[in-house]
C-alpha cells in the first residue's frame, strides 16, 4: 500500500507541474485519503496535507492527531498546533519550510478560513484554485478500486433484493428505509454512501426528497436511491418499483426511462465524450416526455459519490478506460410520480460493463 500511495502522490505531482503549480494543499476528504490512506474529520480545526512536485509530504496537524499522523509519516515535516495556541504559527512554519511557491488548492472543497490562512502565509496571489487539474487525479480507477466498488455494489444489490421482498402497501417510507439500512449492514457494508432515499407516490417526483412517515399506498411508485460503502468506495444505485399495480401511463413512463438507461449502457465507451453520452440518453427521454426531464445523465463514482466526470451536456471530457460513471436517466411528474433507473458502469478499452446487475424490468411489489 505504501508504494501505491507514493505512486498516487507522484501522479498528483505530475498533474500539478503540468498546470504550473509547485505544490498543493489538501483538506480532509477523498483526495486526502487517496494520497495518504488516512481519514481525518473535516472540522473546526484546520488539518492540511501538502504535496510537493517531488511527491513529498508535509502537514499542518492538530496536536490531538499527532499519533495518527506520525505513525504514517514519521520522517515528514509536520507542524503541530494546540487548541490553546491556535494554528497561525503552524502555518507560518509550513510556509517557511516550503518557501515561496505557487500553491494549488481544492476549489470545490477547501473552506474559506483554511484558504485565508494559506493566503496569509503563502501570499494571496500564490494560492490558486487547482480543481481543474486535481479532478483528473481519481478519474480512472485501478483494479483494486474496481474490486472495492464492486463489493459495495454486491452488498447493495443483495440488501435491495432482501428488502423489496418484504415491502407491502401500508408500510411507511421510513420503515422501508430502516429495513434497507439494516440489510446493508447485515451484509457487511461498512456504512452508507449517503442517507438512503425511499420515496413513494408523489414524493418520488422529488429526485432528492426526504423519506418520512408517509404511508405507501396501492398503486404508488416506490423509488429507492441508495448505496453501501465498502473500503471507502461508494455504490450509487436507483431502482423504481410499483406497489400492488401500475397504470398504463406510469408503465409507459417507466419503459421510456428503462430504454434510456439501456441505450446509455449499450452505447457508452471510449468512443464517446460525457456530452455525447448525455445527448444519447436524454434524447430517448425527450422523444416522449421532454417536459419531465429535470437532471443530467450521471456522474463519476468512487471515494466520492459525485466526482469527475459529470455526464452532462457541455462536458467534452472523453470517456476513458478505468472511469466508473453512473447512468441514471429519470422522468418526474410533479404531484404524480418519479421514475429513475441508475447503474454503475465501468468504461473499458472497448465499450463498457455495468457493474450493477439488479433487474431493470418493471416489477410490482406486494
Amino acid at each position: 500500500m505504501t508504494d501505491l500511495l507514493y505512486s498516487r502522490r507522484m501522479r498528483a505531482a505530475e498533474l500539478l507541474s503540468a498546470a504550473g503549480f509547485d505544490a498543493a494543499a489538501f483538506v480532509p476528504g477523498a483526495n486526502f485519503y487517496y494520497l495518504t490512506g488516512l481519514n481525518f474529520p473535516l472540522m473546526e480545526r484546520p488539518t492540511i496535507l501538502f504535496i510537493t512536485l517531488e511527491g513529498e509530504v508535509a502537514g499542518v496537524i492538530p496536536e490531538l492527531e499527532r499519533l495518527k499522523w506520525s505513525e504514517s509519516f514519521p520522517d515528514c515535516p509536520a507542524f503541530y498546533w494546540q487548541d490553546r495556541d491556535g494554528f497561525e504559527e503552524a502555518f507560518a512554519a509550513a510556509a517557511a519550510e516550503l518557501g515561496t511557491i505557487r500553491m494549488g488548492v481544492e476549489g470545490g472543497r477547501m473552506r474559506m478560513f483554511e484558504y485565508a490562512a494559506l493566503c496569509r502565509h503563502f501570499s494571496s496571489d500564490a494560492v490558486l484554485d487547482a480543481e481543474a487539474c486535481l479532478r483528473e487525479l481519481r478519474i480512472a480507477k485501478d483494479a483494486r478500486e474496481v474490486r472495492l466498488l464492486l463489493e459495495a455494489i454486491n452488498v447493495s444489490e443483495t440488501a435491495l433484493a432482501e428488502t423489496v421482498e418484504q415491502v407491502r402497501a401500508g408500510m411507511t417510507e421510513r420503515q422501508v428505509m430502516s429495513l434497507l439500512k439494516t440489510r446493508m449492514l447485515a451484509n457487511e457494508a461498512e456504512g452508507f454512501s449517503f442517507e438512503p432515499l425511499v420515496l413513494a407516490g408523489a414524493k418520488s417526483a422529488n429526485p432528492h426528497g426526504t423519506p418520512g412517515d408517509d404511508v405507501i399506498r396501492h398503486g404508488d411508485a416506490l423509488l429507492f436511491d441508495f448505496g453501501a460503502r465498502c473500503g471507502g468506495y461508494n455504490a450509487d444505485i436507483t431502482r423504481t418499483f410499483f406497489v400492488g399495480q401500475v397504470s398504463d401511463e406510469h408503465a409507459s413512463i417507466y419503459e421510456t426511462v428503462r430504454l434510456a438507461n439501456e441505450t446509455g449502457r449499450d452505447k457508452c465507451g471510449p468512443q464517446l465524450t460525457a456530452d455525447g453520452l448525455d445527448v444519447l440518453v436524454q434524447g430517448v427521454l425527450a422523444e416522449r416526455y421532454p417536459e419531465l426531464i429535470v437532471h443530467k445523465t450521471g456522474h463519476g463514482l468512487g471515494l466520492d459519490v459525485h466526482e469527475a466526470p459529470q455526464v452532462m451536456v457541455g462536458n467534452h471530457t472523453q470517456l476513458a478506460p478505468g472511469m466508473i460513471i453512473t447512468i441514471e436517466p429519470g422522468l418526474y411528474r410533479s404531484g404524480d410520480l418519479g421514475v429513475r433507473i441508475e447503474d454503475n458502469v465501468l468504461i473499458e478499452d472497448e465499450g463498457s460493463t455495468s457493474l450493477t446487475e439488479f433487474s431493470r424490468e418493471l416489477r410490482i411489489l406486494g
